[in-house]
């Protein structure tokens, strides 16, 4: 019996001991992987410059032909703006490297919508056919011979007919004949044709 307490003790004094390098193998092995995950999250991509939020950026008016009204790079229903990115915004510019911006650089240059026109000015098709649609000028301007000849030899369709192109041309529902958009003031009172896309589609209306 007296030879069995100290042993005893030994075993119990030897415990602490293991359970202290057991806790410090924990420890060390959970701070390995909160530093892993502090550098995974530390480690995230830039993005790019073209993907920053609305309010991140500005962009410059675009530069505008005084001949076509429309912005002079105008390609295929495109132009591009140079965007400038806020200061303290780092992001990827054109080149693909990462900057930190002072408000000063182009970041990126966005896309903007334009139109293709050929000579047809707006104006000119309105006086027209307000004061020479009975005699179809209208209709010849825009390209349309068979219509204005027919107008001519019926005085406008008694004048009906040149009330209904003067409210179609004004309204601009009725264009040249090839297709391209009238020459209107760019930043003047043009209308904008909408289409349901993958983009702009109609919502179900839910009613209460």
């Amino acid at each position: 019996m007296a030879a069995a307490w100290p042993a005893g003790r030994a075993s119990s004094a030897a415990g602490p001991p293991g359970l202290l390098c057991a806790l410090w193998l924990v420890t060390v092995a959970a701070g390995h992987c909160g530093a892993a995950a502090s550098g995974a999250v530390g480690g995230e991509e830039t993005p790019k410059c073209e993907d920053l939020r609305v309010g991140q950026y500005i962009c410059k008016e675009p530069k505008i032909n005084d001949a076509t009204q429309e912005p002079v790079n105008c390609t295929n229903y495109t132009a591009h703006v140079q965007c400038f990115p806020a200061p303290k915004i780092t992001c990827k510019d054109l080149s693909g490297n990462e900057t930190h911006f002072t408000g000063n650089e182009v970041g990126f240059l966005k896309p903007i919508s334009c139109r293709n026109v050929n000579g047809y000015s707006y104006k000119v098709a309105v006086a027209l056919s307000l004061f020479l649609g009975w005699l179809g000028a209208d209709r010849f301007y825009l390209g349309y011979p068979a219509l204005g000849l027919l107008k001519f030899c019926t005085v406008g369709f008694c004048g009906i007919g040149s009330l209904i192109d003067f409210i179609l041309i004004s309204m601009q529902i009725v264009g040249p004949s090839d297709g391209s958009s009238y020459i209107i003031d760019y930043y003047g009172t043009r209308l904008t044709r909408l289409s349901i896309t993958n983009e702009t589609f109609r919502k179900t209306q839910l009613y209460p």
